[in-house]
């Protein structure tokens, strides 16, 4: 309870310290968005990066460190008694301890073309869920908050009980919920009478079609697009195809909701390539543009250095174009690169610019110390570049973040693995030290990468022009 109350303390000085940012500056007319505005902050599910997903807690959680107009996610299924609820997955056994409490309501049903099996929302009646808790659904998280008793929600407890800024419904399975004899429409356009909403998304065309001359003129409908090669079920077509067709998805939505990497696409060795040219296509024809798929702890691409403000910021602060929303598990984040990150240096008076000091180059997106490190630390504005000095062989001074070649190349699968030697004053174990190669055989390894890619030493006098005048050699003779 104390570690818990003290990460709670922690996330609400953060949000302190992002509301003092907010307000500060008007940015409206700077942003690319379609309206004009600042972009959206969707949080999936509440804060689900942290604690069980469409729990009161994730919600309550996103509301108090997120941007004051944050939007709750909720991911509608509908019980066996025809009640929305918001749960990450059709299947229950995923997020919850359904499993424990009813042994024996496992199930095999056809989703999307494809049986699956587990626990289904349809075979329960909104009171029997009445017993289960909602725990963390994604094992590579922490599962220290799972047996809360977190009990599920209706779409209209999250409506009341948390009266949240904005909140955007997903209907994720309309054809299986209709397949069980249970009516999604019915229940949205029920919903309507009860509750604000202020986004329907969904990868049906004709869900939002069925809903569209019902709905409120407050409400937007979104049309989700899922994997490219993915057949969306009333049009047969792929949702890469339909990408092409912006026009017809104009006749029924307001607004498209696609996975970052629509966007920004990565290769396969997770670096990115150029920007697709999807927002400013769905900008033309008058469509907002939501990026999903956006979580702190899921790897994304290197360019980013492990930093996911940057990656908020190259798709709402890019110079071209900005997202109208991101839906994010950790709407903290978004939040602050919107409210305290973007526009720097466009509005903002007397910033201090501090002395940039690279680390091996950028060593977060290539491997320290080569050619593709250094010059990319030079492109990112870089004051300075570092140079851990070692010595070669012939007494040619390098720069190599180890003075044992074992740890940054492939010297040991090499035809120079007889150079090991033990030295107790450098290292515990084996290694094959810089001073024992010279530099053209140095020249000849290969760095440690699973990369196509060359890379290539660098001697300290490729450098000079960037080094502090200080550097510290280490000569051994």
């Amino acid at each position: 309870m104390c570690k818990f109350v003290s990460l709670l303390y922690l996330l609400l000085l953060c949000s302190a310290a992002l509301a003092a940012a907010q307000g500060s500056t008007n940015r409206t007319s700077l942003w690319q968005t379609l309206n004009g505005n600042a972009p959206l902050v969707i949080a999936r599910g509440g804060f689900s990066g942290l604690f069980p997903d469409s729990s009161s807690i994730a919600y309550s959680l996103a509301i108090l460190t997120s941007l004051p107009n944050v939007i709750l996610w909720c991911d509608v299924q509908l019980t066996k008694d025809g009640a929305g609820i918001c749960f990450p997955d059709i299947k229950l056994d995923n997020a919850s301890d359904i499993a424990n409490a009813f042994r024996n309501k496992q199930n095999t049903y056809s989703v999307n073309g494809a049986p699956m099996q587990g626990w289904f929302s349809v075979d329960f009646t909104l009171n029997e869920l009445g017993s289960v808790s909602l725990n963390q659904g994604i094992y590579s998280r922490s599962n220290r908050f799972d047996g809360n008793l977190f009990q599920i929600l209706t779409v209209q407890d999250v409506a009341k009980q948390l009266s949240p800024p904005g909140l955007w419904l997903n209907i994720q399975h309309d054809e299986f919920f209709s397949q069980h004899k249970l009516s999604m429409r019915s229940f949205v356009l029920s919903a309507f009478r009860s509750v604000i909403i202020n986004y329907i998304s969904s990868p049906e065309v004709n869900f939002l079609r069925s809903i569209l001359a019902r709905k409120p003129s407050n409400t937007k409908l979104v049309f989700r697009f899922l994997g490219q090669d993915e057949i969306e079920p009333s049009t047969n077509q792929t949702y890469g195809s339909l990408l092409n067709n912006l026009t017809f998805v104009k006749t029924f939505a307001s607004g498209i909701l696609v996975p970052k990497s629509y966007i920004w696409p990565v290769d396969g060795s997770l670096y990115l390539l150029p920007y697709t040219s999807v927002v400013l296509d769905a900008h033309k024809e008058g469509l907002e543009v939501f990026a999903s798929d956006f979580a702190n702890d899921v790897p994304f691409a290197y360019n980013y250095s492990y930093n996911p403000v940057a990656e908020y910021l190259s798709f709402i602060d890019n110079g071209n174009f900005a997202v109208d929303g991101v839906l994010s598990d950790f709407p903290i984040t978004p939040s602050e690169a919107i409210d305290c990150f973007s526009h720097i240096g466009k509005n903002g008076s007397g910033q201090a610019k501090p002395l940039v000091i690279s680390y091996r180059g950028a060593s977060g997106d290539y491997p320290g110390c080569t050619d593709l490190a250094y010059t990319r630390a030079i492109s990112d504005g870089v004051d300075v570049l570092d140079c851990p000095v070692q010595m070669t062989k012939d007494g040619i001074p390098i720069c190599l973040g180890s003075i044992n070649l074992i740890d940054s190349t492939t010297v040991a699968q090499s035809i120079f693995s007889n150079f090991t030697m033990t030295i107790p004053e450098l290292k515990a174990s084996n290694g094959i030290f810089t001073f024992s190669l010279t530099w053209s055989q140095i020249q000849s390894l290969t760095r440690k990468l699973k990369l196509v890619l060359t890379f290539l030493l660098l001697s300290v006098d490729a450098l000079q022009p960037f080094l502090l005048p200080f550097c510290v050699f280490m000569i051994i003779i």
